[in-house]
């Protein structure tokens, strides 16, 4: 892969342009992230609504009935049902690892066997969270391992 940059004080934005044969799966995992770079998502915290860049956040929690989004700042509340962030957030690098459970992959930092055949995984703030057998197959696919 060949990338070249050019700057120009000139230019007032940027723009991204791809040059491929034809489009592969890496092709189209770099332009979802770049993609993500400009998505936001709302956030409630101390009954203020937040703008978060998706990026931003390292999981996304359930908890009697109410849906929490982590960053390493702060925790916020949102409206949104979890089925329907992971519905929204499958292609930004997120995944299920729990019925209550949706990660960043990309704030993992390490993963380790657990019992019952479940894995812990430990996000960059070194919170661990616990993936259930369930969806442990589909994190080692999304891992490459």
């Amino acid at each position: 892969m060949k990338i070249t940059i050019n700057t120009d004080p000139a230019v007032s934005g940027t723009e991204i342009t791809v040059n491929c044969a034809y489009l592969t799966p890496e092709v189209e995992k770099i332009i979802s992230m770049l993609r993500m770079l400009e998505q936001k998502m709302t956030g409630i915290r101390d009954g203020e609504i937040h703008l978060l860049d998706i990026a931003s956040i390292l999981y996304i929690d359930t908890t009697d009935k109410k849906t929490f989004l982590y960053t390493m700042e702060s925790v916020y509340e949102t409206e949104m049902k979890l089925y329907e962030l992971e519905e929204q957030l499958e292609e930004s690098g997120f995944l299920r690892i729990a019925k209550s459970c949706i990660v960043n992959v990309r704030h993992i930092t390490s993963l380790r066997a657990d019992i019952d055949r479940k894995i812990r995984v430990t996000m960059d703030n070194r919170e661990q969270l616990l993936v259930s057998r369930q969806y442990t197959k589909q994190l080692k696919e999304r891992l490459g391992i």
